[in-house]
């Protein structure tokens, strides 16, 4: 399986990821600048934390109009899985792949430390080696990670079981329903705002977030299994 880091101007979370998928998992992955515009070569699409354009605007507010969004955009409506962290979940809201928005923590104040999640669904391709109710321990850190939707929305987010984290215990930003990380519809696109590339080693203090990237690669050879 052949993974792809979308790398921004301010990405800085890119080298945890590649990694992650590298050193950790044991797969195949290159970066990718923001300027490519195909991505046909790669299974899974990964957009990684950071600062992209500096966060003018809004964060990945600017990210959104890269070259490289039109080949995320075909790569998801192909099936493949694409997961955005941090900064890539700011940029997939955005870029109208996942819905709602993003806010400033509710403490006007960027926080980094692990924080404790619970895995609401667990039978989507980002997490089916997790137990559903699993508390797991992933690191955060962001200053605008409030997730924010109207009614509609979070009803139809429910009603899809589109959550699929939620912080567990203590909500550290203002989240709206505790959301810490959503799918669409078609549960292939991941936004998620603690960051598993910083957790796939007890070394790192948790090794929680390499059972996501497990499971991509699980449902990656269930569906690709090529029979006689």
């Amino acid at each position: 399986m052949k993974f792809a880091v979308i790398v921004f101007p301010g990405s800085n979370c890119d080298v945890d990821m590649y990694h992650a998928i590298a050193d950790e998992l044991g797969e195949e992955v290159e970066y990718v600048w923001h300027d490519e515009d195909n991505l046909d070569r790669f299974d899974a699409i990964l957009l990684p934390g950071g600062f992209s354009y500096g966060d003018y605007l809004r964060s990945g507010a600017i990210a959104r109009f890269s070259k490289v969004m039109a080949a995320v955009k075909q790569a998801a409506e192909a099936g493949k899985p694409v997961l955005g962290v941090c900064n890539g979940f700011q940029i997939l809201l955005e870029a109208g792949l996942l819905p709602g928005a993003m806010r400033r923590n509710q403490g006007l104040k960027f926080i980094c430390r692990p924080v404790r999640l619970t895995v609401e669904n667990n039978e989507t391709m980002f997490t089916s080696a997790y137990e559903k109710g699993e508390v797991i321990t992933i690191p955060i850190a962001h200053g605008e990670g409030n997730y924010y939707c109207d009614e509609q929305t979070l009803k139809r987010l429910i009603e899809n079981r589109q959550i699929v984290f939620r912080y567990h215990g203590e909500n550290p930003n203002g989240s709206l329903a505790d959301i810490a990380g959503i799918v669409n519809e078609r549960g292939n696109v991941l936004g998620m705002m603690p960051h598993p590339e910083r957790a796939v080693d007890a070394l790192l203090g948790s090794a929680d977030g390499l059972k996501l990237f497990r499971s991509i690669v699980n449902y990656w050879r269930e569906t690709h299994v090529v029979t006689a």
